[in-house]
């Protein structure tokens, strides 16, 4: 019997947490005065970081053993960058700290044992001893030893960042992962799973968006139509708000948005909205003893009706009080296109709405012609990146921004120096004014990618394809520029290289079409090292001048020049010409992208 049977026994079995009064049975929502909200005016600059960041190769300080002031250094650093409110995710399905009433990563584990890592890095149809498998192993080890490290000298690193963030006055919120899925390659192997995730009745069923594709192991998260599976979270969530001193509680529903079966029952949606009753009761209780307020809030993708159909009705929690605060977002890659207005008048004044900034712009690939990698961009390598996220999101209306990823994306091995990234720019990012002027740089967000959920990104714009004569029009956020006669617009379209010829135009906010374009392989903005397209891709800048851009909404228009022929036949039927030989054809987009930039001379 391991450490959790014995533990889980002693609280009565899996359902010995109800049992405790924790959880009062049966699920009844109950009709309750709420106290009366108000906006979070003293969070906006919100910063996320999940569980192994200040173990693994996010913040290194070079430390051995490691001990509490690892914790301090790196609250100090967030300090000193404006952050105002640090986001602590300290849990996969299992607690990363010394916790008493559920499972931890370090249950069974001993210093140096690589073999404990072997079936979580193992995907099921690679091979157990290839060198990457190895490598892995090699790579998990040191991170398992720091937690031994503070374990060892008796300390809790969970309360060590709730005593820098005090000492800093910085506010210290707990964000909980509802459904981690990192140890998808092995059920019962992963030292990332809890025990109930072993066992097939509590996971879901994992069928894809299309049921002819079959099932994905990486969709069958827990299932919280379970009371089990409902009271294991709770358990772990009553600890960390009641034991801990912190103030306030994200459930993270984005990584991953997985709940209960697709197109769920009311009454299963009922059974989710009764147990936040019980987690928003918990948080009450607890801002009345601690004398402040204790927001409860959700990260969540922007399809909220889709959020619906798994179980989770956003829009009824926060009609209902329950909900603080939204954040929404994409699943790495950033969300650029949120409809914040939209949104707003969805779920009304009272909830503040973040706007959250992710790993990587989009999913197109970049190159570096000196070191010849080529990879995605990475938002935090780019502070014109990181403005242009932030400023088309607070100017259709976000209350303030939320930094997801900020710290491996912006840790040495990516930057273009061997240093920490650009953390000083965090500073202006909930601030509209303080952007207006500086040079930022908006993408659209890409519709495929590796680590998605692609039914629940918010990625529709590109990449597309575009027939001769033919024109589209797409939409994206951006700040209004004061008036600055050196700075400029510039709209670049990144294609699919082809040998045949384009004449490609561009309108921008319904301006007279630009043909006018320079043909470029670099980026609008270095990214760390990154700093032009792949070989694959050909690039066209375009001018305009600031002057047309206007705070919020802005659209692009591109058309397809090629006259004669309004369709590929017509084109290849010219004068009996055989298939595929006209000098026109249909051109790819497969980014657009926007520059607020210095005019170079």
């Amino acid at each position: 019997m391991n450490n959790f049977d014995r533990r889980y026994l002693l609280k009565g079995g899996l359902t010995g947490v109800a049992g405790l009064g924790l959880l009062p049975q049966p699920f009844m929502y109950r009709q309750q005065p709420l106290d009366p909200k108000r906006k979070l005016t003293r969070h906006r600059n919100l910063f996320n970081a999940d569980s192994t960041f200040l173990f693994g190769n996010g913040f290194d300080p070079g430390v051995s053993p490691y001990t509490a002031e690892v914790m301090h250094r790196f609250v100090d650093l967030l300090a000193d960058s404006g952050v105002d409110t640090f986001l602590i995710n300290p849990n996969t399905q299992r607690a990363w700290y010394p916790s008493k009433v559920v499972p931890t990563v370090l249950d069974g584990y001993k210093r140096g044992d690589r073999e404990f890592f072997r079936t979580h890095v193992t995907p099921p149809s690679e091979d157990r001893s290839s060198e990457k498998i190895e490598a892995a192993m090699d790579e998990s080890v040191p991170l398992l030893n720091r937690y031994l490290d503070l374990v060892e000298a008796r300390v809790n690193w969970v309360t060590e960042i709730a005593k820098a963030c005090r000492r800093r006055a910085v506010a210290p919120w707990i964000s909980i992962r509802m459904n981690d899925m990192h140890g998808a390659n092995s059920f019962e192997g992963s030292y990332m799973n809890c025990p109930l995730f072993k066992r097939a009745e509590y996971r879901l069923s994992g069928e894809q968006i299309n049921p002819k594709d079959g099932v994905s192991r990486y969709l069958m998260g827990l299932n919280y139509e379970k009371r089990h599976v409902r009271d294991y979270m709770f358990s772990m969530i009553h600890e960390l708000v009641e034991d801990y001193d912190y103030e306030g509680l994200e459930l993270d529903w984005l990584r991953c948005p997985l709940c209960c079966e697709p197109n769920s029952s009311q009454r299963t949606i009922d059974a989710i909205t009764d147990w936040i009753v019980e987690i928003r009761d918990m948080t009450r209780r607890q801002a009345r003893k601690k004398g402040t307020d204790y927001p409860l809030g959700l990260r969540v993708p922007r399809r909220l009706e889709l959020m619906r159909s798994i179980g989770l009705d956003v829009k009824a929690l926060v009609r209902k009080g329950l909900i603080d605060f939204v954040g929404v977002s994409n699943s790495w890659q950033t969300a650029w296109e949120v409809p914040y207005d939209q949104l707003r008048a969805e779920l009304g004044d009272e909830v503040t709405l973040y706007g959250v900034v992710e790993a990587a712009p989009n999913w197109i690939e970049a190159f570096s012609p000196v070191s010849g990698r080529r990879e995605f961009r990475l938002t935090a390598t780019s502070a014109p990146l990181m403005r242009g996220s932030a400023a088309g999101k607070l100017a259709l209306g976000a209350d303030g921004i939320e930094q997801f990823n900020f710290f491996g994306t912006a840790s040495k091995p990516h930057a273009a120096k061997d240093e920490l990234g650009l953390y000083s720019e965090l500073r202006d990012l909930p601030h509209l004014e303080r952007l207006r002027s500086k040079p930022k740089h908006y993408v659209l967000s890409s519709m495929q990618g590796l680590w998605m959920f692609p039914l629940f990104e918010l990625a529709e714009q590109v990449p597309c394809v575009l027939e001769v004569e033919d024109r589209r029009a797409f939409r994206l956020p951006m700040s209004a520029e004061p008036a600055d006669p050196d700075l400029e617009l510039i709209i670049q379209l990144v294609l699919e290289k082809k040998e045949t010829s384009l004449k490609l135009g561009v309108s921008f906010n319904e301006s007279w079409p630009n043909f006018n374009s320079q043909t470029t392989q670099e980026l609008l903005f270095p990214a760390g090292p990154l700093t032009h397209h792949v070989p694959e891709h050909q690039a066209l800048n375009y001018h305009f001048t600031t002057s047309a851009i206007k705070d919020g909404w802005n659209e692009i228009l591109v058309i397809n020049g090629c006259q004669g022929y309004s369709s590929q036949s017509e084109r290849n039927a010219k004068d009996g010409s055989a298939r595929g030989t006209s000098p026109y054809s249909a051109c790819k987009i497969v980014s657009i992208e926007l520059a607020v930039k210095e005019k170079q001379s």
